[in-house]
């Protein structure tokens, strides 16, 4: 069973910047394609990112181009998700998710707990 851990959110100003991980366990990540998936209060969840076992990454929100980074570490077995110039839509829980799959496809089977990201103005 894979078990996936999220930490780094909090409460950061506008413009500010966060950087979240995800520490997977349970089997090596190096045969996985990882995401993240936000959910804004009242709103439906997202796909923000995803890199897959080629460590390719994709943005899959426009609003977030150029601000957000994803990226894995195999050997720390760890994904993260390095935001930054923070706006208040960013707002929300932030998901890890992994599946394993070569490549993203916006669909996961294994998930993370959450963690709450505030951008405040």
């Amino acid at each position: 069973q894979v078990h996936l851990v999220e930490s780094g959110g909090g409460l950061v100003q506008i413009g500010g910047s966060l950087r979240l991980s995800c520490a997977v366990s349970g089997s090596s990540l190096d045969a996985y394609s990882v995401g993240w998936i936000r959910q804004a209060p009242g709103k439906e969840r997202e796909d923000v990112a995803c890199v897959n076992t080629l460590n390719m990454p994709m943005l899959y929100l426009d609003s977030v181009k150029g601000r957000f980074t994803i990226s894995r570490d195999n050997a720390k077995n760890t994904m993260y998700l390095q935001m930054n110039n923070l706006k208040p839509e960013d707002t929300g829980v932030y998901y890890c998710a992994a599946r394993a799959l070569k490549y993203c496809t916006m669909s996961y089977d294994f998930w993370g707990q959450g963690t709450q990201v505030s951008v405040s103005s």
